[in-house]
């Protein structure tokens, strides 16, 4: 049991240390950096949109694409992916105003999802760089502009990456407290990767590609639940880098309910659940600087959790008086520093981003006894999820996010 206790102890340790490190170079990063620089000539781009079923939000998504300035070709594609509502009527009728908005119909196909779909996207249209925005996007009119002239200004640059706000952060508890985790994970800690490895994440919105770059890796995995971060990992691998641009900023909505939010993220969780094991066949997967990016999606979506359940463990033993193994250190010290670094990361990014207030404090406070905790639930639903899945020989598809009405930046 000592022996146990002290290999969890040491692994904490290294989590601990390892995100400490980055959330403070993610805050000199953001507080150092500068407005990048314009361009004498602007590259052709397309602007890829999946979508599926996405009336309820797809009008307000196109009316901020039309608003985006850029210099030079832009081309946005809505990649109308055999929706049953009203989002082929929406979308035809911007196109029929907007010679530079464009409405693609998407043959059925399997495996079903956005890789797939934006395969298709890439298929169907010409450019130097595509850019991907979710349906329910509104990026900011200098968003575009600001991801070119950085990738553009970056050696070995495969693209450029830039920050997820969320637009319905007000809505409840729920959509401030995803917010707030955005903040983190968006902000300080892309850019502390940045700043102390050069590296770069992809968010699976309001991030820039080159075409050619995609093109000699093959393009999209279409069995990638997280298509994201695995192309992030092979971008990585390839030698190519991915500069983040925070003030380049898209504003989403996300869920505002626990049971959508509980679906989304056990997609995402199960879709680097699936990266890891693909990683464990590639070793190029764990050279050079792919090495941090592959420990980080082991820290992140394994040991966190773990350690999160180990930690309310002692913490509740520790309560209830159990007597724990003797060591060096109090194991209750395991919570304690947890939530002392857990919390220090979502205060960081409030002052950062500038968006203190006592409202958010108070969210920060409790968010590690309440949201982190959700966390938990997901990694016991993914994991089964996944190897239920593996067991039978089946892809897992697709689950949509479910939109909501009312939400406008």
């Amino acid at each position: 049991m000592t022996w146990l206790l002290m290999i969890t102890m040491s692994f904490f340790w290294l989590l601990l240390i390892f995100y400490s490190t980055v959330t403070i170079a993610g805050i000199w990063y953001r507080a150092s950096n500068k407005e990048p620089k314009g361009l004498q000539f602007y590259p052709s781009v397309a602007l890829l949109i999946p979508a599926h079923n996405e009336g309820i939000v797809i009008e307000n998504t196109l009316r901020a694409m039309a608003r985006l300035k850029y210099k030079g070709k832009l081309d946005i594609y809505v990649l109308d992916d055999n929706s049953q509502d009203d989002t082929a009527e929406i979308a035809q009728e911007f196109s029929a105003l907007f010679s530079r908005i464009h409405y693609i119909p998407v043959p059925p196909g399997k495996p079903s999802g956005k890789s797939r779909v934006l395969n298709y996207g890439l298929s169907m249209s010409i450019s130097e760089y595509f850019v991907v925005y979710d349906a329910d996007n509104e990026p900011e009119s200098d968003a575009l502009e600001k991801l070119v002239e950085v990738a553009e200004a970056t050696e070995k640059s495969a693209g450029a990456v830039g920050y997820v706000k969320t637009k319905n952060a007000s809505k409840n508890s729920l959509t401030r407290m995803i917010s707030l985790e955005f903040q983190v994970f968006q902000l300080l800690m892309q850019c502390g990767r940045w700043a102390l490895f050069k590296i770069g994440s992809l968010a699976g919105t309001n991030m820039l590609l080159r075409r050619s770059v995609l093109e000699e890796l093959g393009g999209y995995d279409v069995n990638a639940l997280a298509e994201d971060a695995e192309l992030t990992v092979r971008l990585t691998a390839a030698g190519y880098w991915l500069p983040v641009v925070p003030s380049s900023r898209t504003w989403e909505q996300e869920p505002e309910k626990v049971g959508t939010f509980i679906k989304q993220r056990t997609r995402w969780l199960t879709g680097n659940i699936y990266l890891l094991e693909k990683s464990l066949h590639e070793l190029t997967h764990w050279k050079g600087k792919t090495f941090v990016l592959s420990l980080q999606h082991v820290l992140t979506y394994l040991f966190f959790v773990i350690l999160l359940l180990f930690s309310d463990i002692f913490f509740v033993m520790s309560l209830s008086g159990y007597e724990l193994p003797a060591m060096g250190a109090p194991l209750l010290i395991l919570w304690f520093m947890s939530y002392i670094v857990y919390t220090a990361q979502l205060l960081s990014a409030l002052v950062v981003d500038r968006n203190v207030s006592l409202k958010n404090v108070i969210f920060v406070l409790i968010m590690y006894f309440t949201y982190a905790q959700l966390f938990i639930i997901l990694l016991v639903r993914s994991f089964s999820i996944y190897l239920w899945s593996r067991i039978r020989g089946k892809t897992i598809g697709w689950d949509k996010t479910q939109r909501f009405k009312g939400t406008k930046q």
